[in-house]
C-alpha cells in the first residue's frame, strides 16, 4: 500500500494543471513542465478542493511502486514552477576556483588544464565568488543531475578535504601516514 500516492497534491494559487492523452502539464509563474505518466496509474484533479489525486487499478509490486513515484513527480513539478530548486556547491583547495565564461562553467581543481562543463538552457548558474556554484531550475532532476556533474569533476578527497562538495556536507577525514617510531 502506497501512503506517499495516496495523499492528495493541494493545488496552489496561480498554477494551472492540464492532463490530457497520459501527459501532466503544469504551469507556473517559472514555466512549464510536462510528464508522460505511465498508463497504470489515473490522474484526476479535483477543481472543488483545488487537488490532485492519484489512482491505481491493480495491486501489482510495479504498479504500486509507479503509484508513489508519480505522485511525487508531480507535486516535485507544482514546486518547480512555483518555487523552483537550488543546489549550492563549494570549491575547497588553495588556487581551486570557478567563474562562468557564457554559457559555460570553468573549473580550475588542480589539473594541468581547466575543466569547462555547458550549462544547460534551462538552468541559471551563478558564481557569487570564486569558491561558491549556485545552481538553480524549476526542474528538480535536471537540477541535482548538473550539480552532481559538477562535483564529479573533482570530488572531496579525505586526506586534505580538497574539492568540490554541497554546501554543508561532511567530508570523511582520515589521518595521513604516520612516521616510524
Amino acid at each position: 500500500m502506497s501512503r506517499i500516492g495516496k495523499k492528495p497534491i493541494t493545488i496552489p494559487s496561480g498554477v494551472k494543471i492540464d492532463i490530457t492523452n497520459g501527459t501532466v502539464t503544469v504551469e507556473g509563474k517559472l514555466g512549464k513542465l510536462t510528464y508522460d505518466h505511465r498508463p497504470e496509474i489515473k490522474i484526476e484533479v479535483n477543481s472543488e478542493t483545488n487537488e490532485v489525486i492519484c489512482s491505481r487499478d491493480s495491486e501489482v509490486r510495479e504498479v504500486r511502486a509507479y503509484h508513489g513515484l508519480t505522485r511525487s513527480l508531480i507535486d516535485n513539478m507544482i514546486v518547480g514552477v512555483t518555487e523552483g530548486y537550488q543546489k549550492k556547491l563549494e570549491i575547497h583547495g588553495v588556487g581551486y576556483l570557478g567563474a562562468i565564461a557564457g554559457d559555460v562553467l570553468q573549473l580550475r581543481v588542480g589539473f594541468a588544464n581547466e575543466i569547462h562543463k555547458k550549462i544547460p538552457k534551462e538552468l541559471e548558474v551563478t558564481c557569487p565568488d570564486q569558491t561558491h556554484i549556485l545552481v538553480k531550475g524549476m526542474d528538480k532532476q535536471k537540477v541535482g543531475q548538473f550539480a552532481a556533474e559538477v562535483r564529479a569533476v573533482r570530488k572531496p578527497e579525505p586526506y586534505k578535504g580538497k574539492g568540490i562538495r554541497y554546501e554543508g556536507e561532511q567530508v570523511r577525514r582520515k589521518a595521513g601516514k604516520t612516521g616510524t617510531k
